[in-house]
């Protein structure tokens, strides 16, 4: 058996036709393998075919395969011996329809965003005044000539600081990142500058890249990406906290304008003086109409009339002090006479007196005392100690 299949996959090999094929098809069973190997299922209307993309051939891809995707694989048939089945070892594939870049750059943004690399409430804010400022591009390039003229003739007192790096190419977004990192790690300057001038979607596809996405996000300085026309967007633009249409714009986003600086000092000189001299003049104002004012032409009358008005305060505080004194003590009379009338001392000076017992109780009846005993009667104008002679009860008067 192993034979058959052996020459089975020579005669495969061999053909011209099946050596290099083109197949346009709709993935299914899609499998990434941990070896980085890609398995697959093609199909169309009438029929499948099994197809394998091995790792080496998979690295080249800008997209990532998804079952439902339709591509266009190019490719070799040949037979797997051991299971005795012909399959398509696909080199290279395209999506059917929309560019790869496209479909790449769509799978990188919907991943990145839903990670929250995009969320406009972690962007950071733009110093006003930079001191020194990290420039990452190509050292060779129309923009990096841009933004260093358009800095100096903005904001001359800036320092530009120039990271090289290549724009394009397999290697430029690992650059792109190293610069992005080089700033962080040595804190040398207050906003990054990340671009390059315009180009085609495959010439800015280092801005693209994801290393470049996640350096930009986990940048602890303000960053404004600058790539390209102002038509033109990449993963960088979202990523970054200020998208810049051009690195021209980019330049007059960072830093302002020395003539708009100048006009608004004077500006702001014209109002402070303004108002140093209206404040002048308001105070020579008051000075004037204090100067003129009675108090200050004649202070010594003014101090009269303050001790007349001395004088007849001290009257009337004199009088409301006697009248509340008086006020006082008639109330008082009052409740003394009331306090009076219900005293025991005065039923006594209209004529009664207090019977009191040897036991120095008041008698109430006469069964609290017995012939013979002593008792104390209180009248008005003294004590009587007499001795009891009799008790008759029930007889009034006599």
């Amino acid at each position: 058996m192993s034979e058959v299949n052996s020459y089975i996959k020579a005669l495969m090999d061999h053909d011209l036709l099946l050596c290099s094929i083109m197949v346009k098809g709709e993935i299914s069973n899609f499998k990434l393998h941990y070896s980085g190997h890609m398995y697959m299922t093609l199909k169309d209307e009438k029929s499948t075919i099994r197809a394998v993309m091995f790792k080496s051939a998979g690295l080249r891809l800008k997209f990532r395969p998804e079952n439902g995707m339709k591509i266009i694989a190019e490719g070799r048939i040949s037979v797997f011996e051991r299971d005795g089945q012909y399959q398509l070892y696909i080199e290279s594939m395209q999506p059917d329809g929309v560019g790869a870049l496209h479909i790449a750059f769509e799978q990188l943004k919907k991943k990145l965003e839903a990670e929250g690399i995009f969320d406009a409430a972690k962007k950071k804010a733009l110093p006003p005044y930079p001191q020194k400022i990290g420039v990452v591009t190509s050292p060779t390039g129309a923009a990096v000539r841009d933004i260093i003229t358009i800095l100096g003739r903005r904001f001359p007192c800036a320092e530009v600081l120039l990271y090289p790096v290549l724009v394009q190419g397999e290697q430029a977004c690992y650059q792109i990142a190293e610069g992005i990192k080089y700033f962080n790690d040595n804190k040398m300057v207050d906003v990054i500058i990340v671009g390059r001038g315009g180009g085609s979607i495959e010439e800015l596809w280092a801005f693209n890249e994801e290393v470049v996405a996640r350096s930009i996000y986990n940048s602890c300085i303000p960053i404004v990406s600058a790539v390209g026309h102002e038509t033109d967007f990449t993963i960088a633009d979202f990523a970054a906290d200020v998208r810049a249409p051009t690195p021209s714009a980019a330049a007059e986003l960072v830093v302002p304008s020395r003539h708009e600086l100048i006009v608004r000092i004077n500006n702001l000189q014209d109002r402070l003086l303004n108002a140093f001299y209206n404040g002048i003049e308001s105070r020579r104002q008051v000075l004037k109409l204090l100067v003129q004012s009675p108090a200050f032409k004649s202070p010594v009358d003014r101090i009269a009339q303050n001790r007349l008005l001395l004088d007849q305060i001290t009257k009337d505080l004199y009088k409301n002090v006697l009248l509340n004194v008086q006020k006082k003590k008639d109330t008082f009379s009052a409740i003394c006479s009331k306090l009076d009338i219900l005293s025991p001392l005065g039923v006594i000076r209209r004529g009664y007196a207090i019977a009191k017992g040897s036991n120095k109780r008041i008698v109430m009846s006469v069964d609290d005392v017995s012939p013979g005993d002593p008792m104390e009667v209180q009248v008005s104008d003294g004590v009587i100690h007499c001795i009891v002679n009799r008790c008759v009860k029930g007889v009034k008067g006599g």
